[in-house]
């Protein structure tokens, strides 16, 4: 019964067959498709997904800076303080332009942290993250891999305001909203911090690398293991690449499995 539930999960994202592992087989073992991911910024990706698991030592990334009383005020809050100040936040233009702020939702204590980017439409409504067709996508992501939403796994995002018209979050904007995100992982302590996205990533690992030079590498974020995966939405318009994303999860479930 649990097999055919994840091969439904599996034919939903797009990836088919569905893989076994065999006995003595590592998790995520798999050709690579062959399919390098667009080049951004006009930079080419230098990352295959042949990479995956087989990276470097984990590299030790520097915490996003925040400088300021108001940062101090932040990470000093408890969960009711933080969510308070997220609603009412007004450090930027975004508040002016939103219908809800997005805090986050999920199991508090949860081992996995996905990270996404900012808020869309649907989320600006509802005032959760990783709703509608991305939301149904993760959701089967996540179980394809024996997960599921509220349950050991926590979804936040690096704004909590989406941007007008689903433009790319500002530079002012993530330094502004940083703070509450460090709080969140702070608080939550996870296992395994999962960044969904090629903002999400460059915010977390200070960096303006494309997601193809990021992924099949371990990263940590103040000390916690960080992979590097597509955005649900990204892969909604990108079929080719699921089976990469199925390779990350698989890296994440192997990373998690050996802490």
């Amino acid at each position: 019964m649990e097999s055919s539930r994840r091969a439904l999960f599996l034919r939903e994202m797009g990836l088919a067959p569905v893989w076994r592992l065999r006995v003595g087989e590592p998790a995520g073992e798999r050709p690579d498709p062959g399919i390098d991911e667009p080049a951004q910024n006009g930079q080419t990706p230098a990352v295959s997904a042949q990479s995956v698991g087989a990276g470097p030592d984990p590299v030790e990334t520097p915490a996003m800076p925040e400088p300021g009383d108001r940062a101090a005020r932040i990470l000093n809050m408890d969960w009711q303080q933080l969510k308070e100040a997220v609603s009412g936040c007004q450090s930027c233009e975004l508040c002016k332009t939103r219908t809800n702020t997005v805090f986050g939702v999920g199991d508090e204590q949860a081992d996995w942290l996905l990270v996404g980017e900012a808020p869309g439409a649907e989320e600006d409504a509802s005032g959760e993250p990783f709703v509608g067709q991305a939301g149904r996508l993760l959701d089967n992501m996540l179980a394809s891999i024996g997960l599921k939403r509220g349950a050991n796994v926590y979804i936040a995002n690096v704004l909590k305001c989406r941007p007008p018209g689903n433009r790319n979050p500002e530079s002012r904007e993530v330094a502004q909203c940083s703070p509450h995100l460090q709080r969140q992982i702070e608080l939550i302590r996870p296992k395994l911090i999962l960044a969904m996205g090629r903002f999400a990533a460059q915010a977390l690992l200070e960096t303006d690398a494309t997601i193809g030079s990021l992924r099949g590498k371990l990263y940590r974020y103040r000390g916690v293991p960080l992979i590097v995966s597509y955005h649900p939405a990204y892969l909604l318009r990108t079929l080719s690449e699921k089976a990469k994303a199925w390779e990350d999860l698989c890296f994440a479930r192997r990373t998690i499995a050996d802490l």
